[in-house]
């Protein structure tokens, strides 16, 4: 889906040497340590970013508020990928994503989760829609009749998920829609372990018009796991996991970010986040100052009410 790409200089554009990072599929780094090992080798010589603590800095904990909750976004497709690599074949920055699941009132760590997260890729296409998608991200072609009033009208209606935070006094981006193809990149559920902790590999995310660059993400508690993967329980927990505007700054003029013309959101203009940092699901960095391209390690612990109901299919 990259080239249909417009080649012209996209608006965040500055004169540096682009670069372009190939982010291999199954064939490597699928495990949960080689992945570990990949993105912490990249950060031998200088590491920078919001903060260098860790999902896994549980002598610092003190008891967390709940995590905010947000609107689940149109694009959920429900954990039909057991897996923590969720890259298959796409390129872009490689991301470790380390999560901790804990009681937000016990602050003790909850075992046996089943953590869902999914996002667009580089240049803000979803799996499963992209037959919605004409490339470069923004707003989906047939997307609910109440999506943002300023949308284009001259039929180049840009791609991806509208900004929940849609006018009209509907659910906007919230409304979710059918899928309309096969694909499941960037996409996938895993199981937490004794210490609440989940790790993911994936890609920096991109970004679309009307949203800054963001992960999704739901916690399932109180199910079993079977061969056939999770069932039952409740969803305790639905939110977006949100990047520094220090590190989006870096991430777009690596390639293929840099190629994108869309305008994109700041995280103080976006329309879901609110602005309570860790709270509100702002995650922690690592990165090469001088070279993000290496990859970057995000984490976040997420308090959440295990007994809880949090679909937030319609928020």
């Amino acid at each position: 889906m990259t080239g249909n790409q417009q080649s012209t200089e996209p608006k965040h554009k500055r004169d540096l040497t682009r670069r372009k990072v190939v982010v291999a599929g199954a064939g490597a780094a699928v495990a949960v340590g080689a992945g570990a090992a990949l993105a912490s080798g990249a950060f031998a010589d200088e590491t920078t970013g919001t903060a260098s603590a860790t999902a896994s800095d549980s002598a610092a904990e003190a008891c967390y508020k709940l995590t905010s909750e947000t609107t689940e976004g149109p694009y959920y497709i429900d954990a039909d990928k057991i897996r923590h690599d969720i890259t298959e074949d796409k390129e872009g920055i490689p991301l470790v994503l380390k999560l901790k699941v804990i009681d937000s009132e016990t602050c003790k760590p909850i075992a046996n989760a089943a953590v869902d997260i999914w996002h667009c890729d580089a240049l803000g296409i979803y799996s499963g829609y992209e037959a919605m998608s004409t490339g470069g991200g923004g707003i989906p072609t047939d997307a609910p009749t109440d999506a943002p009033t300023d949308a284009p009208t001259d039929g180049a209606t840009p791609t991806g998920e509208p900004p929940s935070g849609a006018p009209s006094g509907g659910t906007g981006g919230s409304i979710h829609q059918e899928p309309t193809d096969d694909e499941r990149y960037l996409r996938g559920t895993w199981r937490t372990d004794k210490h609440g902790q989940v790790t993911f590999q994936t890609v920096f995310p991109g970004w679309y018009q009307g949203r800054c660059v963001h992960i999704h993400t739901k916690v399932h508690v109180n199910g079993e796991w079977t061969d056939a993967g999770y069932e039952g329980g409740n969803t305790c927990h639905t939110g977006q996991f949100f990047f520094s505007e220090e590190s989006v700054l870096a991430s777009a003029e690596v390639d293929p970010y840099s190629t994108s013309t869309t305008t994109r959101t700041t995280l103080t203009e976006d329309t879901i986040y609110d602005q309570s940092g860790t709270t509100g699901g702002l995650l922690k960095l690592k990165y090469n100052k001088k070279n993000i391209a290496k990859g970057v390690v995000g984490s976040l612990t997420m308090g959440v009410d295990p007994d809880a109901e949090n679909d937030n299919t319609t928020m």
